[in-house]
């Protein structure tokens, strides 16, 4: 049995995006539909930019998967970069770049200026290309593995758009998964209809005064059984994986778990889950305060996860910078960009979710077959179960 684990690969405005993934076990129905429609979801929101009216995400399955199934070997994904015919003279990989212009203004809050002094390079688009949330494509595919394997185990994630600016969702309000249709045909994912409208306009505000704004999506994960992750070392805490997975999605600044900060400021009394028993349900709670981890690990409530995304670095009215070469006052460079893309990143992070939640069923569950792979998980319910 190996644990999934993935590499992506690709520039923005290069020919393409790749995926390898390694650790899907043999036997899983797997088809170019079941990531495509994933991918296409990463492509809704209302604020996105004309990089949207370009791309058409496809996916092409080169290798691990015959005849519907996959074999046990690494699988490898493809997605194409429509943009690509209008790069090919500024994207090639050969020449010597003579002739190429060298963008020398970073923005502030984007990858520029780290990358460009972490690598020694003078051109900064070597550093955004690989830097851009273009690259999130390749792990929505990913993520829709992962979706599959847990699909099989009963496990389902959604995730939707609780706060874009200073508009946020009525408190309280949490969808289901059945809900999932409702929350993808809102213009900004939110399944609170009076919020999505007042959030469509705090992004058309935005973009009138050359602004963008960003916001908070949360991620809910059901089905979950109790015992994913770990307490033992640092490394199997399930919460920890999942805020490193969700922190790894460009403009993230916050993730928090359950009720999160607001934690902080409540007595234990008012903080903690109290556990009941009955011989239907189990072990069960009231309420979920701790978002479905205690202790590492998941505990069987709903998984609730948050993140928030700041305001994208590219603006219409650039900010102030300097430039590399004469480290002159400059206003930041300007590349084609969203005004808001909130509701992208719910869709990504529901994919980066839906990775660790499978790393985490094959520790607890192994197996180099989905045939042992579930046997296993059903062996572990009916424990349960008593």
């Amino acid at each position: 049995m190996q644990m999934l684990r993935f590499l992506t690969a690709g520039e923005s405005h290069g020919p393409a995006l790749t995926a390898v993934i390694e650790g899907v076990p043999a036997g899983l129905k797997l088809s170019p539909d079941d990531i495509n429609k994933e991918l296409a979801r990463r492509q809704l929101g209302f604020g996105r930019g004309g990089r949207m009216k370009i791309e058409r995400d496809k996916v092409q399955i080169l290798s691990g998967v015959r005849f519907g199934e996959t074999i046990g070997s690494p699988i490898s994904l493809k997605i194409n970069n429509r943009d690509w015919d209008n790069w090919r003279e500024r994207m090639p990989v050969e020449g010597d770049g003579s002739g190429a212009t060298l963008v020398t203004a970073p923005r502030p809050g984007h990858a520029d200026l780290s990358g460009i002094l972490k690598t020694g390079q003078s051109d900064i688009r070597n550093i955004l290309e690989r830097a851009s949330a273009r690259e999130t494509a390749a792990r929505v595919a990913v993520g829709a593995v992962a979706k599959r394997i847990l699909q099989e185990i009963n496990i389902s994630i959604i995730s939707h758009v609780v706060g874009i600016g200073p508009i946020n969702v009525r408190p309280g309000l949490q969808p289901t998964f059945s809900d999932l249709s409702v929350i993808d045909e809102s213009p900004v994912r939110c399944f609170d209809k009076e919020s999505s409208a007042l959030m469509v306009k705090a992004i058309e505000s935005a973009r009138e005064k050359k602004d963008t704004v960003g916001g908070v999506f949360e991620v809910l994960a059901f089905g979950v059984v109790p015992g994913l992750g770990g307490y033992r070392q640092w490394d199997e805490r399930l919460n920890a994986n999942l805020a490193r997975a969700l922190m790894s999605i460009p403009a993230i600044k916050a993730v928090e778990v359950g009720d999160g900060m607001v934690l902080a400021s409540r007595p234990g009394s008012e903080a903690h889950d109290e556990i009941f028993y009955d011989n239907e349900r189990g072990y069960w709670r009231e309420t979920n305060h701790g978002g479905g981890i205690e202790g590492g690990m998941s505990n069987g409530e709903t998984l609730i996860l948050r993140a928030g995304m700041k305001p994208i670095p590219t603006l219409g009215a650039p900010l102030k910078s300097v430039d590399i070469q004469t480290k002159a006052a400059v206003l930041a460079g300007r590349e084609r960009s969203d005004i808001c893309a909130v509701p992208a990143a719910a869709v990504i992070g529901e994919h980066m979710t839906a990775i660790e939640l499978a790393k985490a069923t094959q520790v607890k569950f192994g197996g180099d077959s989905m045939a042992e792979f579930k046997n296993n998980y059903q062996s572990y319910i009916e424990t349960l179960r008593g």
